[in-house]
């Protein structure tokens, strides 16, 4: 277990606010992403086709004590964009996952997954965490090249770790960033942000 999970916080960046997800934001986020399949692909859950089917996951997120689930808000239009979470990683001391990652199509190939990744990952070493990790499914290699672009290293892939919402069978491909490490990818990243370079989202 880690040492206590993160409190939920507002963290603000250029272009973007992660804020503490409440029911409130599933309208945007329905707009932003529901009933898109290609945005839901790869996560655990079947794509909400009704704002009520988002809502239920969101409520999940928001009431599961191992998530503090954050929206992502695009402070050019105020409007909420997507999800990020904070996740518990049992079996590891002072480690925090970011994951269940989503974004409206509007916002892919922007600079919003990176302000976000280095938004989580700072806040998380600010907190006395030494360890974050990101895990995405093998098929998944657009998701893949973009963690790696972050700075963090492949651990291992889990096989066979958990059935995807059609029933096949999902191997896990896990990275990671320790926080000796996190320096320079953080200045490499900022750098690429100022130039108006981003890697591709999540």
């Amino acid at each position: 277990m880690t040492a206590s999970m993160p409190s939920p916080v507002i963290l603000e960046g250029d272009a973007v606010r992660l804020e503490p997800l409440t029911p409130a934001h599933v309208p945007d986020l329905f707009l932003a992403g529901g009933g898109d399949g290609e945005v839901w692909r790869w996560l655990p859950v079947r794509t909400p086709v009704t704002e009520a089917e988002l809502a239920a996951v969101a409520h999940f997120l928001i009431e599961d004590a191992a998530h503090v689930p954050f929206a992502v808000i695009l402070k050019e239009t105020g409007r909420a964009m997507g999800w990020t979470t904070y996740g518990d990683v049992p079996g590891f001391d002072e480690s925090v996952e970011i994951g269940w990652t989503w974004y409206g199509r509007a916002v892919w190939r922007t600079a919003v997954n990176t302000e976000c990744k280095i938004l989580l990952i700072d806040h998380a070493f600010s907190l006395g965490f030494n360890r974050v990790l990101l895990k995405t499914d093998n098929l998944n290699t657009r998701s893949q090249a973009a963690i790696r672009r972050l700075g963090c290293l492949h651990e291992g892939t889990l096989r066979r770790h958990r059935r995807r919402p059609d029933g096949t069978w999902r191997d896990t491909v896990c990275f990671s960033v320790l926080d000796e490490e996190w320096p320079p990818h953080r200045a490499r990243l900022a750098a690429r942000l100022a130039e108006g370079a981003a890697p591709a989202a999540v």
